[in-house]
């Protein structure tokens, strides 16, 4: 399968049978996004939590693409209630879908629309797709059970956020690769607004330090996982 990033937390994976899924899509009033709302495309949606930098082109693209959201239980009702499919899950749930499954996981953060509609708790997600995993660790602070969560499912690829303030640094997001045992972590949320600037590079040689592999992928970027 493919992997493309579109900034701050929102990437694109295309399967090997060609469904896509878009995971966060913030591109409208994203500084940093390479493409806009009509250039993408998806077959479903998943969403970490609800704030407006996540939950971002989501309606958009969905209205476009008759997309499926799939999301925790309050946020697949709030999008369902806007009119559009949605498979509710929670925390701990997993779900086998028709292109893998799909199993949401804690994240330490908050969750609201950006009309005030209380989204539920923020998560993370492993996704288990043509047979790699994957885990979206959406907007966190570092928690121990992540090392957990790489017990449970061998990760191959660890999406993480590093910009500080909002979500962990770039200290507490090496640690969390430490914790979850990746074979490669690929850094987020970071440089899209300047409270949440970093250097992805840093990231990557304190990742590497450890003995483990990271990528710093460039905006619009799609690679072969």
């Amino acid at each position: 399968m493919k992997l493309k990033y579109f900034s701050h937390s929102a990437f694109q994976i295309t399967t090997n049978s060609g469904i896509k899924i878009l995971i966060d899509p913030f591109l409208t009033g994203n500084p940093t996004a390479p493409v806009k709302a009509d250039e993408v495309t998806a077959d479903y949606i998943i969403l970490t939590h609800g704030h407006g930098d996540h939950l971002g082109d989501s309606f958009t693209i969905a209205k476009k693409c008759d997309s499926t959201f799939i999301c925790v239980n309050e946020l697949a009702n709030y999008c369902a209630k806007e009119g559009f499919k949605a498979h509710n899950m929670h925390i701990g749930g997993g779900y086998n879908f028709d292109f893998g499954r799909v199993k949401f996981t804690i994240a330490h953060h908050g969750s609201m629309t950006p009309d005030n509609y209380y989204a539920g708790e923020p998560a993370g997600v492993v996704l288990s797709i043509d047979g790699k995993n994957l885990y979206h660790t959406g907007d966190t602070g570092l928690f121990y059970d992540m090392k957990l969560i790489g017990e449970m499912t061998p990760l191959d690829y660890m999406l993480v956020p590093i910009g500080d303030n909002f979500t962990m640094g770039i200290t507490d997001a090496v640690k969390a690769v430490e914790l979850a045992n990746p074979k490669t972590a690929i850094p987020m949320h970071y440089n899209t607004f300047p409270v949440i600037e970093a250097d992805p590079y840093e990231f990557k040689s304190k990742v590497e330090a450890l003995g483990k592999k990271s990528i710093v992928l460039n905006y619009g970027e799609e690679i072969e996982l």
